[in-house]
């Protein structure tokens, strides 16, 4: 059934194994959803489709798995709307612990993560930083990042290559990992940053 209104609305829909709250990432798995497409550009988006490698086993189980969840009759759907709903929870919980926790390092700041798995924050640096990442040919976020994966092991991407606005540094992280990781993670965000800090003053 339609929403009022929406009759007429084109839609084409993603969704991954990987991205979704089953979370599998690794498992290369998606679907895409064409509602209300013209029947000419279905068929061509099928035939790209064919024409390309699709999953493998694994994958193709996992998305299985995704579209179809165990039914109220069916024998596991206590169990699984028992675990769907605690990792829902658990990813809500890692979301903002993660930003509270940036927020709460001097110079840090991050908005909160909503409709994704990441976490974007700014990292305000000192000219000495720039001027540093510059002469050695990086941009200040990826001296930033690698800085950071030495001093900690964390890994993150630097912000510079999503296209973000001039003049702004920073990263993306995730609240993927498990919620005791998560928190020693964010401890060694905080370490790195002040002597990052201090290093550049």
């Amino acid at each position: 059934m339609e929403t009022p209104g929406c009759e007429n609305l084109q839609l084409i829909s993603f969704h991954s194994t990987s991205k979704g709250l089953i979370g599998e990432c690794g498992r290369r798995g998606g679907c895409m959803e064409l509602h209300n497409i013209d029947p000419y550009v279905k068929s061509q988006l099928y035939k790209l489709a064919s024409s390309g490698l699709c999953s493998g086993v694994p994958g193709q189980i996992m998305m299985s798995l995704m579209v179809r969840p165990p039914l109220p009759d069916e024998e596991s759907y206590e169990l699984f709307t028992k675990e769907e709903a605690s990792i829902l929870e658990s990813l809500k919980r890692r979301a903002v612990s993660l930003v509270k926790g940036l927020n709460e390092i001097d110079g840090v700041t991050c908005n909160p993560s909503e409709g994704a798995m990441y976490a974007f924050p700014r990292v305000e640096l000192s000219p000495a930083a720039s001027e540093d990442a510059a002469a050695n040919d990086q941009t200040p976020d990826t001296m930033y990042a690698l800085s950071l994966l030495e001093e900690t092991g964390i890994c993150v991407v630097p912000a510079s290559g999503f296209g973000q606005k001039e003049g702004r540094v920073g990263f993306r992280t995730t609240f993927l990992p498990p919620e005791d990781e998560l928190n020693e993670a964010i401890v060694e965000f905080k370490r790195h940053h002040e002597l990052f800090s201090e290093k550049y003053g």
